[in-house]
């Protein structure tokens, strides 16, 4: 029998190395496939070569998670989308290659010069979302075009040129949320959109015409303005057989007036228009060397923008300045709209707004902030930013409405916002408990408020961790989700709950000026190499973390363009010293039988504070280490008192820096 057996023994072992090349062989023609798909479009599109000059043979765009070419998302090793936006492409976009990947959920090639039809989706037909906007597409779209994609959550494609009836493939579209078509040639009706999810139709700026569909009658009236036909609410004009025909026929006879005649309004109408700017400039200008010479009791339009000069340290720490002032601001604004984007909570105008009782919170790099109560005795605060000059109306206002839909335990919920291309006012719900920054470096020096226990301070990260991890999930498109995460951003309510304050404004900002104020621009890779990732979002996670554990200010510790100027570094410069014991807040109660708890604690907060981007841990695992502490905290099961070898074992201090649980009990 054993002889009859060991042939077969022999045959079964000779297989198992064939087995493994044919596996190795299928992780290679993987790997490979994604390349290539990708190098393929990349010839199908003018001004790639330059634009993407790390897409090259013999090179992976996924490693892990992590992107490994220019525009690329990558999520588990694949392709899962491509952001390919401002990169003065041209040419035609022909999707067809891009079926190869199976993982690709995402496209955005916005602000280009495409031309051209709109592109067939048949190939990509798992995708989530397209974008598309400023472009040079034009044309008409065929009816079908959305058949094949049920998947699709958003599309835009704003300010082109597609003319003809908008697809009524969208309406079988069972899981779109957002449908942006204004700034285009679009003629006919609105199709009748029932998706039960969906939150944002804008066809604004079109030829559309005939009755807006019932289903759309709760969105805002100016997604529908610039279609002189429309009809219906929230549009003014109510729908009747008069009214609907003057408008058709009117419409009708607008498109057939000849070249010569546009030019001609055009024309009257530019001098017009100028002719008007000038009047108001120096009406303007006037009346600013008129009130210049008269005092007030109110604060002025410049008295916003030129808050007195206060303490760096204080305002980072949220020190409230205590100075009661009635809001009051230029003509311009007081005839200006207050834009609300959650719904339901407390209604206001702009009017009422500023002329409430206003409170000076702060002033610093971003601009100033104020707390105004107003007359139900609703406080909220009003955010004045400067550094968004450059930010166009429509861009401004698509953003704002996306950190509308943000909704999140542990985020700060956005009421409402005010644009002018001269300024922008951002209006949230005020908290009196403070921030973060105020109870953990103010709070327990003269003030009633108590100083923060172990336990609130693992409560506050876990609550920071997974607003952040949120902000990853609904931002995909964004680099940095959050962007300036640090603890004069986080603020607590009256269940010491945090709130991330100021995320997601990068794509609003000057791109100059948030390199020089923003938290994710002080990480290392930034400093380095003169690049932000996801990452940078994680790096200062891990900071935010050793603040919370050590009590100190993270400020104290940074050195302008020096690299290992760090609180990181100070932590781990103190733990090389033997010294672990002192490393933790002195006034943080409540950590007995809890030491083995704050040690991985620290040690998650210097992984996510690892000088190499690569080496540095996801947030998702970060997040996944930090819930596990959850249990023992809230008791679960017991906490052993910790060990030696449990204190050896986190690799974050030696054989004989073993008194810290000897000294830090309380």
């Amino acid at each position: 029998m054993a002889e009859e057996g060991s042939p077969r023994l022999l045959r079964l072992s000779s297989t198992i190395p064939l087995f493994f090349l044919a596996a190795a062989a299928l992780f290679h023609v993987s790997y490979s496939s994604d390349t290539d798909v990708l190098l393929r479009f990349k010839g199908t599109i003018s001004g790639m070569d330059q634009a993407l000059p790390d897409w090259v043979p013999g090179s992976s765009p996924c490693i892990e998670s992590r992107s490994n070419w220019t525009g690329v998302i990558c999520d588990g090793g694949n392709v899962y989308g491509l952001q390919l936006e401002s990169m003065k492409l041209s040419g035609t976009l022909v999707l067809d290659p891009l079926g190869a990947l199976g993982g690709l959920r995402t496209l955005s090639f916005a602000d280009n010069n495409l031309v051209g039809l709109m592109p067939s989706l048949d190939k990509v037909g798992a995708l989530k979302a397209l974008y598309l906007s400023r472009n040079n597409f034009s044309g008409v779209i065929p009816d079908d075009a959305f058949s094949s994609t049920m998947s699709l959550k958003k599309v835009h494609l704003s300010e082109n040129r597609f003319s003809g009836p908008i697809p009524s493939s969208l309406a079988e579209v069972s899981k779109l949320l957002e449908l942006m078509l204004d700034g285009n040639q679009f003629s006919g009706t609105v199709p009748n959109l029932r998706q039960p999810g969906l939150k944002l139709v804008n066809v604004s700026d079109n030829n559309l015409e005939g009755p807006i569909p019932e289903s759309l009658r709760q969105m805002d009236s100016s997604l529908f303005a610039g279609n002189k036909a429309l009809c219906g609410a929230p549009l003014r004009d109510p729908c009747n057989s008069t009214n609907t025909h003057a408008a058709v026929e009117a419409s009708h006879k607008s498109k057939k007036l000849s070249t010569l005649l546009e030019i001609t309004i055009i024309v009257i109408v530019i001098t017009v228009v100028a002719l008007a700017l000038l009047i108001v400039i120096f009406c303007i200008k006037h009346r600013r060397q008129g009130t210049s010479e008269k005092t007030s009791q109110t604060l002025s339009s410049k008295q916003l923008h030129r808050v007195e000069p206060t303490n760096v340290d204080k305002l980072e720490q949220g020190v409230p300045l205590h100075s009661s002032v009635a809001m009051k601001a230029p003509k311009e604004v007081e005839h200006g709209k207050l834009v609300f984007v959650s719904e339901g909570g407390v209604r206001f105008q702009l009017q009422d707004l500023l002329k409430a009782s206003a409170q000076v919170l702060g002033s610093g790099n971003f601009g100033s902030s104020y707390k105004a109560v107003l007359a139900n005795n609703h406080a909220v605060v009003v955010k004045r930013f400067r550094e968004m000059n450059g930010v166009g109306r429509e861009d401004f206002q698509e953003h704002m409405r996306r950190l509308g839909r943000l909704s999140h335990p542990n985020l700060l919920p956005l009421l409402s916002y005010y644009y002018r291309r001269e300024e922008k006012l951002l209006v949230t719900n005020y908290f009196p408990v403070g921030s973060l920054a105020h109870l953990l470096h103010q709070g327990i020096h003269g003030s009633n408020l108590p100083s923060l226990d172990w336990t609130t301070r693992l409560r506050i990260v876990k609550g920071v961790g997974r607003g952040l991890a949120y902000l990853y999930d609904e931002l995909p498109m964004i680099d940095i989700p959050h962007g300036h995460l640090k603890s004069s951003n986080v603020l607590l309510n009256e269940n010491y709950e945090p709130l991330l304050t100021d995320y997601a404004l990068v794509p609003v900002m000057n791109k100059s000026h948030a390199s020089q104020i923003l938290v994710a621009y002080k990480s290392p890779e930034f400093i380095e190499y003169g690049r932000i990732s996801r990452k940078s979002d994680v790096w200062s996670f891990g900071i935010l973390i050793l603040e919370i554990l050590t009590g100190k200010f993270p400020a104290n510790y940074l050195r302008p363009n020096k690299c290992g100027a760090d609180l990181a570094s100070w932590v781990n410069s103190v733990v090389k010293e033997e010294w672990t014991s002192e490393v933790f807040d002195p006034e943080m109660k409540g950590t007995r039988n809890s030491e083995s708890d704050m040690l991985k604690l620290l040690k998650i907060g210097l992984d996510c504070c690892e000088r190499d981007e690569e080496k540095r841990c996801e947030l998702k695992d970060a997040l996944a280490k930090i819930e596990e502490l959850r249990r023992v905290v809230e008791g679960d099961e017991p906490n052993s008192y910790v060990s030696e070898g449990e204190i050896m074992s986190f690799g974050i201090v030696t054989e004989d820096d073993l008194s810290f649980s000897k000294t830090h009990s309380s």
